[in-house]
């Protein structure tokens, strides 16, 4: 069983790209930070040897194409809110975003492997999100319902796969960038 690793990431168009950075570093900073972010989670996902997809919005598959290779296997996110097109991912996966820069090769090697063990695993975020989550069976109440972009989306992430009967290994916390604060860490994003 070798789960397919799916990341959710957002062309980025100035003004629809990191949204919660517009105020502190203006709309083309945030752009620009948000393809460095997705870039590098791609080669992220490269290295790890793991098969992948990029979940796509905000943009045509075709731009997603000319932007980061014919190489890349692209899939359309879909509609609805975020666990809706969470949900949508058949197991065996490992969803990921594109905005934690900590997570590494090595990172999404051991979450693959981990569910060799384990039902699900799952990377928190200081934020109190996530910034990964694998599972071996479909989780959709996981996903349904989430007040997503809170700082409760792990704690209850936790009690919903405990309340199912799973216990997921837990991988190191990591950073996520979404507020200018995130950034301090992370100076050369911004170069």
């Amino acid at each position: 069983m070798i789960p397919r690793l799916a990341i959710f990431a957002r062309y980025p168009t100035p003004g629809m790209a990191k949204t919660r950075l517009i105020p502190a570093i203006g709309a083309d900073a945030a752009a620009r930070l948000h393809r460095r972010l997705v870039e590098r989670t791609v080669m992220a996902a490269r290295q790890s040897g793991l098969a992948f997809e990029l979940r796509a919005t905000g943009a045509s598959i075709e731009a997603f194409t000319d932007w980061l290779g014919g190489d890349v296997a692209l899939v359309e996110q879909g509609e609805g809110d975020l666990g809706a097109r969470l949900a949508r991912v058949p197991a065996p996966a490992i969803v990921i975003g594109s905005d934690a820069p900590g997570l590494t090769a090595d990172l999404l090697a051991e979450a693959a492997a981990a569910l060799r063990m384990h039902a699900a695993v799952i990377g928190p975020a200081l934020d109190g999100g996530y910034t990964l989550l694998g599972f071996r069976e479909p989780v959709p109440f996981a996903f349904e319902g989430m007040a997503w972009s809170t700082d409760t989306v792990f704690a209850e992430t936790m009690h919903r796969l405990r309340t199912h009967g799973i216990a997921p290994l837990v991988l190191p916390m990591l950073a996520d960038i979404d507020r200018p604060e995130d950034l301090l860490d992370w100076p050369e994003l911004l170069a």
